[in-house]
């Protein structure tokens, strides 16, 4: 079966999240993905987990998420006769990605220029923290941090407490998308003209333009957000746009509805004093607070069938192990597995875009350290006793359980 991306060649030099996940998305998509690691240590993913424990007693969860349908070389890339080979590699590749650091590969003689002048086709992808120059440019530019400079966690938990940072790697996976979204336009641009280039991302700008509502409310309005006392939901909205309790210890979420129809649905004519606008935001936390203590009145599944006979936009709120269960979630079999020589049958998120002829499909699990560098260098024309010899002077590892 042919894959959109099949016969592109990726160099992928990154890691953690920002740039694994982007490469992993093209190569859901058929690319072919040469994952660079460290010899010895390979990704610093490796040794980072969740709860203190590990896939099948040895494997990263937050490895194995991000790493799928690549193959993996591991070297000293401060060796020149690896400098050498993995030139020659570029020669037949496409796109380079790497995510350290601004100048630390650059300072190897892997930037984009050592790049361009073997391959002047190539496309070159960088992911930063806070992009290649600047005040910041030798920070760390780790998720967390980026949520606070951006201005996510400041809108985010309750104003009478500290903010509170997004459950998930947001600004990393926003980054990861931005990365996919640049190598597919300048594919499409290299098809037209024969040119490659050079692409930048970085965490901080990727996060500020997916909260650009929330700049363009402040910065026009003559506002800024003040976090609610309540579980409503966004700084800036109304009531009662939040997060109710049910009587049997679940959460409701209520999105943007009318409130007349949710007070009545709730048999609450009471409700009726707040419904204008202004007093819906200015009371925000009062009206939160009514309201709660009328969708405690009812059970979970009982409340959210009332609601949505009546059109109220509303979800139950759920933890991971639930949702991964929830019928609609099965029904697009968004949960899937793959066989992991270590980590045994390592259930996955699988791929969220649906293409009706080259559908995205994971062939390979996440690889061990250096697992298919042998074989990589054989295909690039290394003899046995080459890459043998690479492996004797610990420029290159190989871990094949």
């Amino acid at each position: 079966m042919n894959k959109a991306l099949e016969g592109v060649r990726i160099l992928d030099f990154s890691h953690l999240l920002q740039g694994p996940f982007a490469t992993q998305l093209l190569g859901d998509m058929g690319a072919d993905v040469i994952k660079i690691e460290r010899a010895g240590a390979g990704d610093m993913f490796r040794g980072m987990t969740f709860f203190a424990k590990w896939v099948g007693g040895s494997e990263s969860p937050n490895f194995l998420a991000w790493n799928r349908n690549k193959r993996s070389i591991a070297l000293n890339l401060k060796s020149r006769k690896v400098h050498a080979i993995l030139m020659e590699m570029a020669k037949n590749a496409d796109v380079v990605v790497q995510n350290f650091r601004p100048g630390v590969l650059a300072k190897l003689g892997y930037g984009y220029e050592d790049f361009k002048a073997v391959n002047p086709r190539i496309i070159y992808c960088s992911g930063s923290g806070y992009g290649e120059e600047g005040p910041y440019v030798e920070r760390p530019g780790q998720d967390m941090l980026i949520q606070g400079l951006a201005g996510l966690i400041a809108n985010t938990g309750r104003g009478d407490q500290a903010p509170v940072p997004a459950g998930a790697g947001l600004a990393d996976q926003i980054g990861a998308m931005n990365m996919v979204y640049g190598i597919l336009s300048a594919l499409y641009y290299r098809e037209k003209t024969g040119k490659g280039q050079k692409i930048e991302v970085n965490l901080l700008a990727g996060l500020m333009a997916h909260l650009n509502q929330e700049y363009v409310a402040v910065l026009n309005l003559g506002e800024d957000f003040v976090r609610p006392n309540s579980g409503i939901g966004h700084p800036g909205m109304q009531a009662p746009f939040g997060i109710y309790e049910t009587k049997d210890g679940g959460y409701i979420s209520i999105a943007m509805s009318p409130f007349k129809t949710l007070y009545e649905v709730l048999d609450a004519p009471q409700l009726a004093i707040y419904d204008e606008l202004k007093t819906l935001f200015d009371k925000r936390d009062e009206v939160f607070e009514k309201v709660n203590a009328e969708t405690k009145k009812f059970a979970t599944q009982d409340l959210l069938a009332r609601l949505l006979a009546v059109d109220i936009w509303c979800a139950e709120v759920k933890d991971i192990r639930r949702a991964a269960e929830d019928p609609q979630v099965r029904h697009m079999g968004m949960i899937t597995s793959y066989d992991h020589p270590r980590g045994g049958k390592v259930r996955v998120v699988a791929p969220a875009v649906k293409m009706s002829e080259t559908p995205a499909t994971i062939e390979r699990p996440a690889p061990l350290v250096g697992q298919h560098g042998r074989e990589i260098l054989a295909e690039f024309g290394l003899s046995k006793d080459e890459i043998a010899a690479l492996e004797a002077s610990g420029d290159m590892t190989v871990d094949a359980a």
